[in-house]
């Protein structure tokens, strides 16, 4: 993989996150065996604020996710939401709280309608014609309102992203994961996502991303996280960790002037 223009990068968010952190983790530890996947990673995000993790493939990024969100569970450290500890808690537990997150690859119900999609989600915060009307709003909200009764097996993949990112969205989290929501997609499906995501962002949502895009995540993040084998490589600005010798290293080797 790649790193495309480096220190060239879009306009910066023009949000102004502040506040305390709705999510931290301290010094996340994560070991399979004699392996460690993560090593003592630490991060805080707040309400309004896009995160994003970023590493070559295999520096921990998905371990480091699923540590957040409920999947795994860290070796060592705690993950804290709104101050409290809640490591031990479960993923359904952690989204009914307020955390959620899209995955990877995209898991439509098929047989169901768009709309019908979103309600699975909607009914676990409403009933009846108020599940309806909420899954709607949030149809709307992603841009899917007029699709609510096609068949979710018909949709290409940018609506398909956009229908997972839909589901998580009716849970009305505080806290939102994003993994790879934007790879894949054409260029006209890339510039829908970020400026939805950015939207997301500025309603004050606390935005955590991994993205391969490099130029993307890039410019949507306030901050940014570089991990490499496991380990802290570089945070902070997007432009400093983009300029940073050892980010540039690590995704395009030593031999890289």
């Amino acid at each position: 993989m790649t790193l495309p223009s480096l220190t060239k990068l879009p306009d910066q968010p023009v949000h102004a996150p502040s506040g305390p952190p709705i999510l931290q983790a301290e010094n996340i530890t994560v070991r399979f065996g004699g392996v460690v996947a993560v090593k003592d990673i630490s991060l805080a995000v707040r309400p309004g604020e896009i995160l994003g993790l970023i590493g070559p493939n295999g520096a921990g990024k998905t371990t480091l996710f699923n540590a957040l969100t409920g999947f795994v569970k860290p070796t060592s450290g705690r993950v804290l939401y709104n101050g409290r500890d809640i490591t031990s808690l479960q993923p359904q537990a952690r989204a009914k709280m307020g955390m959620a997150r899209t995955f990877q690859v995209e898991r439509p119900f098929e047989d169901l309608s768009v709309l019908e999609n979103v309600l699975v989600a909607a009914f676990l915060k409403y009933r009846g014609s108020k599940a309806e009307d909420h899954a709607y709003a949030v149809l709307e909200r992603v841009g899917l309102a007029d699709r609510a009764t096609q068949p979710a097996s018909q949709l290409n993949l940018a609506r398909r992203r956009r229908l997972e990112l839909a589901k998580v969205l009716a849970l009305e989290p505080r806290v939102l994961f994003l993994d790879e929501s934007i790879a894949g997609l054409n260029p006209p499906g890339q510039q829908e996502m970020v400026a939805l995501i950015r939207t997301l962002a500025q309603s004050g949502l606390a935005i955590v991303m991994v993205e391969h895009i490099m130029h993307v995540i890039m410019s949507l993040s306030d901050h940014v996280i570089c991990m490499a084998f496991g380990e802290l490589l570089a945070e902070g600005d997007p432009h400093a960790v983009a300029a940073h010798p050892d980010v540039i290293r690590a995704y395009l080797g030593d031999d890289n002037d």
